[in-house]
């Protein structure tokens, strides 16, 4: 015991002289980062800890070998893209994305993936736990960032990130959590008027996975309404110039390679988890028809993103940043032409951020939760000797429209939220958009129908 404290005493004697050497400039930034920081390190933890629940939660495929089998992944619900997309993707055989071989996902994942490979050695479990190792380190930075764009008073709302169960479940069934965590920390650039940071941040985000791009028409219709077109410009050119920085090299190198993922975006037809996909088992008329698909969701994306344009503008307050972001983003969801189960990481952030109150997103959440465990044993029911182990058509897509309803019933009480501010939990504090920059406090600039001076004063009041 006396040793120990010995030694204890003599580490920080030099760590006291370590620091009285260092500039006291650089030390008292140190502590200022220090002090920032403290508050932010319980999420950290919580959110490790869910990195390795989801980890755990793969053990029957990651130590058990039941990715090996076909039916067992589905059965013991491990499934993961990861893992076999190491053969798939040719990784095994040394081959570079793009270069050597076209993959099907926007170039950032492709750089993930190539950082994994060649760590790996060669290794398909190695690439998994190397990639899952970065996706963890990923949803730690995207809690953290959320717990600061929530503000001091609703830290805690980034729980719903860190240790959801849902996220836990879908965590490592793909790359999305890079996504995410891009997507935050560009908003929170924005936030804190760090206009072309942010923009080099969504824009890597959008070359990780496509779905951000909504939230670049959330910042446009907010500018539109507020007039701050600098800032928004700063971040559009930065945006611009990264997306080119990043795929015009790919591009040049190998076209054919990098344009598989806009192609086989195109081609795709209605998969797993989409409502397109229940309408056309179904056979429910022209909403059926596979050759359409293309157009019926693209148009009906675009509908909604007008109604949520013009709502934007027309808004008698305001809408806040994280409520505009939330509504693009689950329109964007609910009409794909496949809503995979990871998809739901995408919009949990947005979802908390836009509305934290916890029964909707309670319910939500189970309705996630019913849908992973669905299409697992939906799955598993397609092999002769899985019929008995898994489900059948109602049953799975009672799980596809549990979703779907919940979402829509969010986007309906966010909504509702926006046309009456006193019952926003954000608004109703006496806030006005805490995670907006350049939005919060601003004064409307266009507004449809034109309102008088008197009448904008007083809904801003």
């Amino acid at each position: 015991m006396t040793r120990t404290t010995n030694d204890s005493r003599a580490l920080g004697a030099a760590a006291q002289k370590v620091v009285r050497h260092l500039p006291s400039g650089l030390v008292a930034r140190l502590r200022a980062v220090a002090r920032r920081a403290v508050p932010y390190l319980p999420f950290a933890l919580f959110a490790t800890l869910g990195a390795v629940l989801a980890f755990l939660w793969k053990w029957p495929c990651r130590f058990g070998g039941a990715w090996n089998g076909g039916l067992g992944q589905y059965t013991n619900f491990c499934y993961t893209d990861i893992y076999p997309l190491w053969w798939a993707e040719h990784l095994n055989e040394g081959k570079i994305p793009y270069v050597d071989y076209p993959v099907e996902y926007p170039v950032g994942i492709g750089a993930i993936m190539e950082f994994a490979r060649r760590l790996a050695s060669g290794d398909g479990v190695a690439f998994y736990d190397i990639t899952v190792i970065l996706m963890g380190v990923f949803l730690v930075a995207g809690v953290v960032i959320m717990a600061v764009l929530a503000g001091p008073t609703r830290r805690r709302d980034a729980l719903w990130y860190a240790i959801g169960p849902a996220v836990i479940l879908c965590a490592y069934i793909n790359w999305d959590l890079a996504a995410g965590a891009l997507a935050l920390g560009g908003l929170l650039a924005w936030s804190r008027d760090r206009h072309v940071l942010a923009g080099v941040l969504l824009s890597l985000s959008v070359a990780t996975k496509f779905y951000p791009l909504m939230f670049f028409g959330a910042l446009f219709l907010l500018t539109l309404r507020t007039g701050k077109w600098m800032p928004f410009a700063r971040m559009a050119v930065a945006a611009a110039g990264t997306w080119l920085v990043v795929n015009v090299p790919v591009m040049l190198i190998n076209f054919e390679g990098w344009k598989r993922f806009y192609a086989f975006s195109s081609e795709r037809g209605a998969d797993w988890g989409s409502l397109w996909f229940f309408f056309q088992h179904k056979d429910w008329g022209f909403l059926a028809d596979a050759g359409s698909l293309n157009t019926m969701a693209t148009g009906t994306l675009a509908v909604l993103l007008l109604g949520i344009a013009a709502f934007a503008v027309m808004a008698p307050r305001r809408p806040r940043l994280m409520q505009l972001c939330f509504l693009a983003l689950a329109a964007f969801m609910i009409t794909n032409k496949v809503w995979s189960p990871q998809y739901m990481l995408w919009l949990v952030p947005f979802a908390v951020l836009a509305r934290p109150k916890w029964g909707a997103l309670a319910a939500w959440q189970i309705a996630e939760c019913w849908y992973f465990f669905a299409i697992w044993l939906y799955l598993a029911a397609q092999y002769p000797e899985g019929v008995n182990l898994g489900i059948g058509d109602t049953a799975y897509f009672l799980s596809v429209w549990a979703r779907a309803i919940t979402i829509v019933v969010l986007m309906a009480l966010v909504v509702r939220d926006i046309l009456r501010p006193e019952l926003d939990v954000i608004r109703a504090s006496g806030a006005d958009d805490p995670s907006g920059g350049v939005f919060d406090q601003a004064e409307d600039r266009f507004v449809l129908p034109p309102r008088p001076k008197a009448d904008v004063a007083v809904v801003e009041a």
